[in-house]
């Protein structure tokens, strides 16, 4: 796990190498343990490596410094979290024996132990033992082709000497991030869009993407669009190519539509081979030469993770959980504790302060790169941090069970709305009562009205819907609804299918995964995500949606499938609420009032002209004299303008 930079300028010119060191540094905090530099004239095909300030004293022996250094036109910078071969032979940028292959490389391959063994029936020879090395040698035997072998996460710029070509590709979900800038004669990339902004480019707002985002929050990230219009991210399932002056994006991995809700096994059929699915992808995942923990909120999945990691470890498995006291449903501990207790762990607890929230809320913003848009993702960057103080630098976490088996309480609408297209009542007179009955999110009317919309309307068009009655502004008039929402799609499958398609690959996940990896990389936390497996998620797709979802119960085959693994208590659980934190009903009419006053209060929100400033002055009244209906929205204007200001 690390940070990667570059800069590549087409015209042939030097680089600026002081920018690539600063590129690097800025990202210290994603690889304290190693630091390292390539420079590349690629017209004479001349290739020079080169160590900084923290590079491995055994690299530092046989390299020269970064302020020595030749005119070059492409140069990489690295920094490196050491989790898997913690010798030399691990250090970055990495090259094949004979010099023709260099990569900078960011993620984790988890079949790499196999690939190799392949590889190396092959004909190929390792001089290390980690996975980059076998990306390298893979791309030798099978080109741009080698991404659709990896299982992992990963994010990773190649230079292929022979061909004068930058291979630079995405990981299938976009659980590790690649930004970059091009303006035809300059291509410059790196893991945070703060490496880019030290560049003297145009830094022009894309207001479409911040409206978007503060319409729905699950829109943060979206396709390959930034807050700024001249950066932008590499889709997760693409790669790019750039040689001879050109650059081509092509996308290399998607789910098959054709596939979803076509498997013919039973239900008992089903969860035997979800097990065996799940199981592999947490023995993956643990693999590591350092030690391995797991976050844990009580909740389904992530006691799903900790269950079934445990036993793929020789020392006793660390969990951490966050947890508050001002409501019951934000206190995680006595579920947790029932799941540490029956997996025999060392269990941490932290509570954030919110004082100390309020202190350091500018980092968090610079950490993100974009507004912290809801205090659920504090609670996360406060159990990185003491996962890191405890001495655990890898964590399992459960990013992806609801985008996949119907987790969220808008799938079962869909899901409703399918038994009714499809003509199923008898299903759906017995089953729809217990889900108005018992489930605890929404109302019962609520219920009844999003169920017909589903129904009614199609995906795209809902996407709309949801988010008009969020926020207002006068200056949206210019951005029509159908190009702010453009990318969600409307597939010829069931409504509940396309539903988790698109927030797998559109929506929900990628916010979320963009949160996993800053605040995790904020103190030096490698994550890993076992429900993002490809394989487990192609072939959940492929299930029936009664098997994910019944009554008033989501996520069905994975509680099935789970029994006897994870406690029946948690199996049986309906109540989680999802990253509970109580930013948005308590902090800000409280210790973080001061936040709430500075920002509603001073000139400069006043004078930003896209606000709708007294549909907010009312909304701030309301919440004020304890209305919560409009916290969410207030607290992400308050982490807009945290980031404007940042």
């Amino acid at each position: 796990m690390c940070g990667i930079a570059g800069i590549y300028n087409l015209d042939n010119s030097p680089i600026d190498v002081r920018k690539l060191l600063e590129m690097t540094n800025v990202i210290r905090h994603r690889g304290p343990d190693d630091e390292g530099y390539l420079l590349v004239d690629t017209q004479s095909g001349l290739i020079s490596h080169y160590h900084g300030d923290d590079t491995i004293e055994p690299i530092k022996r046989r390299t020269q410094h970064i302020n020595q250094t030749q005119p070059a036109n492409l140069g990489f910078g690295y920094r490196r979290l050491s989790i898997i071969d913690l010798t030399p032979s691990g250090h970055q940028p990495m090259s094949r024996s004979d010099g023709s292959l260099w990569i900078v490389y960011n993620g984790e391959i988890f079949n790499y132990l196999e690939l190799r063994e392949e590889l190396i029936r092959l004909g190929y020879q390792f001089r290390s033992n980690s996975d980059t090395e076998v990306i390298l040698a893979a791309y030798e035997e099978w080109g741009y082709e080698c991404l659709a072998r990896f299982n992992g996460m990963w994010s990773f710029a190649l230079w292929d000497n022979r061909k004068k070509c930058l291979f630079c590709a995405r990981d299938r979900f976009g659980i590790k991030p690649f930004a970059y800038y091009f303006d035809s004669q300059r291509f410059i990339f790196g893991s945070e869009i703060k490496q880019i902004l030290l560049h003297p480019i145009a830094k022009s707002l894309n207001m479409a993407m911040i409206w978007r985002s503060m319409k729905l929050n699950s829109f943060l990230c979206y396709g390959d669009e930034t807050y700024f219009r001249e950066v932008k991210i590499l889709p997760h399932s693409h790669y790019l190519i750039l040689q001879s002056g050109n650059l081509v994006i092509r996308k290399y991995y998607d789910l098959d539509p054709t596939t979803f809700e076509t498997a013919s096994i039973s239900f008992a059929e089903a969860s035997e081979q979800y097990r065996e699915l799940f199981t592999d992808a947490v023995r993956l995942r643990m693999h590591s030469d350092v030690e391995v923990g797991s976050c844990l909120s009580g909740g389904l999945d992530s006691s799903a993770v900790v269950c079934t990691a445990v036993k793929y470890t020789t020392q006793r498995f660390k969990t951490f959980t966050a947890y508050y006291t001002e409501e019951e449903r934000y206190d995680e501990r006595p579920w947790a504790a029932i799941v540490g207790k029956h997996a025999n762990c060392d269990m941490y607890y932290v509570s954030p302060d919110p004082a100390k929230v309020l202190a350091d809320f500018d980092r968090m913003t610079w950490f993100n790169d974009y507004p912290v848009v809801g205090s659920s993702f504090i609670s996360q960057y406060y159990l990185m941090r003491l996962a890191r103080q405890t001495g655990v630098p890898v964590l399992l976490d459960g990013q992806g069970s609801d985008e996949i088996l119907g987790g969220y309480n808008h799938a079962f609408y869909r899901y409703y709305a399918d038994l009714l297209n499809k003509i199923r009542w008898l299903k759906f007179v017995r089953e729809f009562p217990s889900y108005l009955k018992y489930n605890q999110k929404g109302t019962i009317g609520a219920k009844f009205a999003k169920t017909l919309l589903a129904w009614i309307f199609k995906e795209s068009t809902l996407y709309n819907q949801e988010a008009k009655h969020l926020f207002e502004s006068p200056f949206v008039e210019n951005i029509k609804d159908d190009q702010l929402f453009r990318q969600i799609v409307d597939l010829p499958v069931s409504r509940l299918s396309n539903f988790l398609y698109n927030l797998l690959m559109t929506t929900s996940i990628q916010t979320l995964l963009h949160f996993e990896d800053r605040n995790s990389m904020a103190h030096s936390i490698e994550t890993r995500v076992p429900f993002l497996d490809y394989r487990l998620v192609e072939f959940v797709f492929c299930l029936p949606s009664e098997f994910k979802i019944s009554g008033y119960t989501g996520k069905l085959v994975h509680r099935h499938a789970l029994r006897g693994v994870v406690p029946a208590k948690i199996l049986a659980r309906t109540d989680k609420v999802n990253f509970a934190a109580p930013g948005e009903a308590y902090w800000m009419r409280r210790e973080m009032k001061p936040l709430f006053v500075q920002t509603f209060y001073h000139s400069r929100f006043y004078e930003r002209p896209f606000y709708n400033h007294r549909l907010i002055e009312e909304w701030g009244k309301k919440y004020l004299n304890g209305d919560d209906r409009h916290g969410s929205p207030l607290w992400r204007i308050i982490a807009l303008e945290q980031w404007f200001r940042n």
